[in-house]
Formats: C-alpha cells, structure tokens, sequence
C-alpha cells in the first residue's frame, strides 16, 4: 500500500500543479478535461479498478475519488480566480483616456407650442388669473349643452366631433372649462385654460384634427367688452413683443352674446395673402364676447347679478403668427428639425 499512497500524493501534486498554472479559462478547461474528462487520467484509473484484487480495490477506489474531489474543487477556485484576473485586464485595457475631449450632448429643444404656452401662462399669472387643467375627454353637457350649443347645432355633427364608446367625447374647444370654472370657483374670478382640442375635419395649412387653444375667461359685477380687449391687446403685444395690426368684427358664437371675431394680420405673408390666411391678409384667431347669460346659469350663478367676458384664442395658430411658420401640420408633425430652430 505503501507505493500506492506514494503514487497518489504524485499524481495530486501533478493535477494542482496544472490546475495552478492554468492562467485563462481556456486552460484551465484543458487542465480539467484532461484530468476528469472521459478520457482523463483520472477516470482511466478508475476504470482499471476491476482489474485489481479485491483486496486492494476499496483502498484505491477511495483514493482516486479523494483525488477527483480535490482537483474538482482546485478547478473551481482557480475558475473563480481566473475569472476575476480576466476582469481586472479587460478593464485595465478598456480604461478610458481621461484626457481626451468628452462625447458631445446635444442639448434638447422645447417646442413652439411649450414655448408661447410658458409666455402666455406667466403673462395672464401677472395679471390675476388663474390657470386651469380640464379634461379632454369631456361631456355632452360640458362641451354643448352647458355652452347654450343646441341639440340641432352643426358643430354636433359626427363630422366635426370624435366621440366615444362611453357617450362621451373629445372636446372640441377649451370653451367648456367656462361652465366647469364656474363651478369650481367663487366669483368674482379671472382665469385661463390651455389645452388640446380635437375635431373631425380636413386637414389644410390652417386646419388639423388635434391643436391646441386657451380659453380665458373673467366673471365679475361689471364686465365690459373694453375689460375684454384690454386683455387680448395685452396677451397679443405680450407674444409677439410689439404692437400688431388687428380688426374687430361681429361674430355669433351660442355661449357669447354680442361675439366678435379678433383677426391678426398676417405675419407670415405681411398681409400680401397666402394659404395660411386663405388670401385674405387676415387669420381668424380671438374669437370672443360677453359671456351668455344662459352659460352664466349652466355654471349654477345667477346672471343677474354675476357678468363675464370670454376669449377662445387658437394657440397653433398663434404659434405659426409668431414664428412665420406657413403650414400647421408642421406643429405635430414629429419632425425633430422644426424643434431644433428654437
């Protein structure tokens, strides 16, 4: 027994002595195939076992399993070595140069839209008002029936309005964040609502399905149509920095009685005519009015006591005035190089 033992101290000395000079896990791979693969050195004596005598196969059979855990076990620590040497010269290799110039950024862009909303916002917060968020998808009630729209109006058309599975549908102006204001505020009160707003109609230079407007509104004892447009003149020369040419004309809106239509002269053509303005020289963009004293009892306020003006100013547009833009589709279009001008 004593040459046995002899020869097996050899052998582990010989299997660790590999295991340790295995420097990358491709060789320690080999290193272990070759020692406890199927044709390994180690499973060879195993299989010669059956030859030996009965009497010497126990003892040797417990060492060459000894002999097989213990390099099972070398190879394992060794792979976790291995691997951590291999992580520590990758990131020696891959070590960044600290010198040299950084990856640019480029810095984002707000949009148009985000802009001359900010500027509109900040200017009617000086001047007292409030600022509202109302739903877009809104009610019958609060989109018509509450704005004193009747049941036969056209602009209730499927062909002008989404609506929804719910009954509801997607609002097709700001306008009904005048009831819903009323309601949730005590007069006397001045407020505005910027927001989206939908339609099922034709697309042009100056039409889309999906734009965005800002309701204004003020609610108080004594209301004027000069209250009215002292504050569109203030909201107009607020964001385009300067005065600008307008004209006041009649309008019929059901929720406003007398309305106007407020035109700007158009600053894309300068008044020469093109499609934006349908070559008129002037786009449609305030309408408004004294608030109609049916809309007054919609908002559950007696219009005997309470008056109001009311303004729908059409955002996009607004936009496309004061950055010449020509065509609104340009507005939702996704298009990253019209945000990178701004």
């Amino acid at each position: 027994m004593k040459g046995i033992g002899y020869e097996m101290d050899e052998l582990t000395r010989e299997a660790l002595a590999d295991v340790a000079a295995a420097g990358t896990a491709a060789d320690l791979k080999e290193v272990e195939v070759r020692w406890l693969g199927k044709k390994g050195r180690v499973t060879a004596l195993l299989k010669e076992l059956s030859a030996l005598p009965p009497e010497d196969r126990k003892a040797r059979g417990q060492q060459l399993n000894a002999l097989k855990r213990e390099v099972e076990a070398a190879v394992e620590a060794r792979g976790r070595e291995v691997e951590r040497l291999e992580a520590e010269a990758a990131a020696a290799r891959e070590r960044p140069d600290v010198t040299l110039p950084g990856t640019p950024v480029r810095a984002g862009r707000l949009h148009p839209l985000t802009i001359v909303t900010e500027e509109i916002v900040d200017l009617f917060e000086r001047m007292g008002f409030h600022v509202l968020d109302y739903p877009e998808a809104e009610s019958e009630f609060f989109n018509f029936d509450g704005l004193n729209i009747p049941g036969d109006h056209p602009a209730r058309d499927m062909q002008d309005t989404f609506y929804l599975a719910d009954g509801n549908l997607m609002r097709t102006h700001t306008s009904p964040g005048q009831v819903r204001s009323m309601r949730d505020l005590d007069p006397p009160y001045r407020a505005i609502f910027p927001g989206r707003v939908y339609r099922c109609e034709a697309t042009d230079a100056s039409h889309e399905h999906t734009f965005y407007q800002v309701e204004g509104i003020m609610i108080d004892r004594h209301v004027s149509v000069a209250h009215m447009l002292h504050s569109m003149m203030s909201l107009l020369e607020g964001v385009f920095r300067r005065k600008v040419e307008v004209r006041l004309r009649p309008g019929y809106f059901p929720f406003v009685e007398p309305g106007f239509e407020l035109d700007l002269r158009c600053t894309v053509c300068e008044g020469a005519g093109c499609p934006v303005c349908k070559r008129s020289g002037w786009v449609e963009l305030l309408p408004c009015g004294l608030v109609h004293p049916n809309v007054i009892r919609a908002g559950g306020l007696d219009p005997g006591e309470w008056e109001g003006w009311a303004f729908g100013l059409g955002l996009s547009r607004l936009v496309m005035m004061r950055y010449r833009i020509d065509d609104i589709r340009w507005l939702l279009s996704g298009d990253l190089r019209l945000v990178r001008q701004f």
